[in-house]
């Protein structure tokens, strides 16, 4: 494996960055053990600070990978609304069919959403990580994104404490200087009423928590809470315009992580 040269630089970003976009493939559980149907929910969310929802168009894709293996999910979308603290919007619930052990990456393409504040489109190309039976089969591959995160720590089960490190890609190469936001899942969706849970940590003073990517493109994170972290490398996707105005077409990598049980004799 390639030595990593140098941790990125953490800082904190201005005040203007504080309530970040953030899409979402949620499940309650990353840690599979049985077979069948795993209901899934995609919006598109401030969810650190369980802020405004924005409404999701219907997305150009969402598929799971499966023992390298891929099995396209678009059959299962409903679109159905999710409501935040300050709002409610467009969003959509799916379903993943579970029937061998081993890591299930689930992908979303979303339409590009106008940005109307900023008179931009932003386009997250998103990765979430479930497994059964802690079987590793795929965790560790590309899925072939125009622009994605390659985690080098297992995603599904990282532990609080610890270091998770990722890789910022474009087209398959890496991207040096890359500014990457880092979000809390401070209010997780109820998956039955389709709203925001009740809020654990409120967002840290001064603004997102921003890393940049070495010269590799490698970026490390010490992540001081269970739940799930989302990571979000910005405008590094090979497309920069759509429909004539600017586009950040950004990777979006989710993990979970979990505090150490403890136990023994």
């Amino acid at each position: 494996m390639t030595k990593i040269l140098a941790t990125a630089l953490a800082f904190w970003a201005s005040a203007t960055a504080a309530t970040a976009h953030f899409q979402l493939i949620y499940t309650e559980d990353t840690g599979l053990t049985q077979t069948g149907s795993v209901p899934l929910k995609l919006l598109f969310w401030h969810p650190f600070e369980n802020g405004a929802v924005m409404d999701m168009a219907r997305p150009q894709q969402l598929f799971a990978v499966h023992r390298g293996e891929r099995m396209d999910l678009m059959g299962s979308l409903e679109e159905t609304v999710f409501t935040g603290a300050e709002n409610a919007g467009r969003a959509f619930n799916a379903s993943l069919p579970v029937k061998r052990s081993g890591d299930y990456v689930l992908v979303v393409v979303p339409e590009p959403y106008l940005e109307e504040s900023e008179d931009t489109y932003i386009q997250q190309f998103t990765k979430t990580y479930l497994n059964r039976r802690g079987l590793p089969t795929d965790w560790t591959n590309p899925m072939g994104l125009p622009a994605e995160i390659l985690p080098l720590v297992k995603p599904h089960n990282v532990i609080a404490g610890s270091t998770f490190t990722g890789r910022v890609m474009r087209d398959g190469a890496p991207v040096a200087g890359a500014e990457i936001e880092v979000e809390y899942m401070a209010a997780e969706p109820d998956m039955a009423a389709n709203a925001a849970g009740p809020a654990t940590a409120t967002p840290p003073p001064g603004g997102a928590v921003v890393i940049l990517s070495d010269e590799q493109g490698y970026f490390s994170f010490g992540v001081p809470k269970a739940g799930h972290w989302g990571f979000a490398a910005l405008g590094v996707g090979p497309e920069t315009q759509f429909n004539g105005k600017d586009l950040s077409q950004d990777a979006v990598l989710w993990i979970r992580a979990h505090d150490l049980i403890e136990g023994g004799e």
